[in-house]
């Protein structure tokens, strides 16, 4: 199956969510509770029972974590570049500037899971919780500047990373949920995906804001260009095996996260800059991210 046809699915969901959004059946508030269900239970379900499942001592060697890490660095240190080449007002670039490195776990979890390689959504789990904590350091301590907002308390509620740290910690002690537990959650987890793809179309905005168009052209070079590349020079550079290749290019390669949007509105930054970057990087993904992914799979 070609790389195209693979993610096909996944892309036509996102395409079924915004056509649905626009439907009388399916209010606003509709789409805001399926945000909030997918982000706050269903999500770390998965989240969860991926790493707590994941083989840590095979995936955790130190090149796979480390380009994944690097790249992201990378991707942040560019993206600060924003303020002294454009000039943007705080609210506008602490929206913006974490668009250029946070990404759709959605897509890379739904995309994870439809790899040759049979411990892709493992590998993909193990990354994603690695790096959440990263992004969101970072994300929440720019949209915090200048205000009151607490970084640690608003990383420490998290949703996404209480899974990903809860899941960890229950793959390193080798505990084992009860079977009826963990069914629930396995009922859980695999309403995360398809749920979480609608929701990122229904969330798809087309009003820029105060973001010029060269802004817009920058962050999205970093995030679907600059860090894919160095996540694939890397990878050959470091003759890293073929799934944790795909997996790391795979996480660098896919477009923003739509929490970004939530999290700018909820602190006060500029929402539509952030929801024009959602938009438009996703449809550019949806010819880039095939176009990484057949150079490595």
């Amino acid at each position: 199956m070609s790389v195209a046809l693979l993610l096909f699915p996944d892309f036509l969901l996102i395409a079924a969510g915004a056509w649905l959004r626009r439907l009388p059946s399916f209010p606003p508030v509709f789409w805001t509770g399926l945000e909030r269900l997918v982000y706050y239970v269903l999500f770390p379900a998965l989240l969860f029972q991926s790493l707590a499942a994941a083989p840590l001592g095979v995936a955790s060697a130190g090149a796979f974590l480390g380009i994944g890490v690097g790249c992201t660095l990378a991707g942040i240190a560019l993206s600060a570049l924003a303020i002294p080449l454009f000039h943007l007002p705080q609210p506008t670039f602490a929206a913006s500037f974490q668009c250029a490195f946070r990404f759709n776990t959605y897509i890379v979890l739904a995309v994870a899971s439809q790899l040759p390689a049979g411990n892709s959504l493992g590998l993909a789990s193990l990354l994603v919780g690695v790096l959440v904590p990263v992004v969101n350091t970072a994300a929440v301590s720019a949209l915090a500047h200048g205000k009151a907002t607490h970084v640690g308390r608003e990383l420490a509620r998290n949703p996404l990373l209480i899974a990903c740290v809860a899941g960890i910690a229950a793959n390193a002690l080798h505990l084992r949920l009860p079977a009826l537990l963990d069914g629930v959650l396995a009922m859980l987890a695999h309403a995360a995906l398809p749920l979480g793809l609608l929701a990122v179309g229904a969330a798809l905005r087309l009003a820029r804001g105060h973001l010029p168009l060269a802004a817009v052209g920058w962050f999205h070079a970093i995030k679907l260009g600059v860090m894919p590349a160095l996540a694939w020079w890397l990878a050959r550079h470091l003759a890293l095996p073929a799934p944790e290749a795909t997996v790391v290019v795979l996480v660098m390669a896919v477009p923003t996260a739509p929490s970004a949007y939530i999290l700018a509105a909820q602190m006060h930054g500029d929402g539509r800059a952030a929801a024009w970057l959602i938009t438009t990087g996703t449809l550019v993904a949806a010819v880039s991210l095939p176009l990484w992914l057949s150079r490595v799979v």
